[in-house]
């Protein structure tokens, strides 16, 4: 299974490309795509989207792995975010992929086993899992790929439960 993980951002937005294969994960690509600060919002977002649909074209993952937002103070940045992310999840729409989404704390439990983890605690299980010499730069790379492992935790465990409901008696639910 291919995996698009993407941490959303107007300004930065990280992407990574995984490949699951049983247990292991293999880097396939990763970076972020950047727009300027000068640019007006609705150039911004067209450069994601555009961006994004090259990245889906070029590595055809089979699902993508997004983050939801998580915004205590500012609302001004808690909306121009949601605006890439809408764009980030209408690309992958287009494309015809299924989309999950997990919050922050399901991520860092995933790869750390702790909701509640730091970020560097999170950026390394990510250089440590997918056999990096060093941790994805910006932050926001790293992030995308957590993701992206994130849901190919999540995917195996759905498959069990799957697995599992079919071995049940007719009229038996879980």
């Amino acid at each position: 299974m291919r995996i698009l993980g993407i941490d959303p951002g107007y300004a930065i937005m990280g992407y990574g490309v995984i490949e699951k294969k049983g247990n292991h994960f293999k880097p396939i690509g990763f970076g972020s795509v950047t727009t300027d600060a000068d640019m007006e919002m609705s150039m911004r977002l067209k450069h994601l989207y555009n961006s994004l649909m090259e990245i889906i074209a070029h590595y055809e993952p089979d699902v993508v792995s997004i983050e939801e937002l998580f915004f205590n103070n500012n609302a001004k940045t808690a909306i121009m975010v949601g605006q890439a992310r809408g764009v980030a999840v209408l690309a992958c729409a287009n494309s015809g992929m299924p989309i999950y989404e997990y919050t922050p704390l399901q991520i860092k439990q995933a790869l750390v086993g702790y909701g509640r983890a730091e970020k560097k605690q999170v950026q390394q299980m990510v250089k440590t899992m997918l056999h990096l010499e060093s941790v994805p730069k910006p932050d926001d790379t790293a992030d995308a790929l957590a993701a992206a492992i994130c849901h190919g935790h999540a995917a195996d465990s759905a498959l069990k439960v799957a697995k599992f409901a079919e071995k049940l008696p007719k009229g038996v639910r879980l």
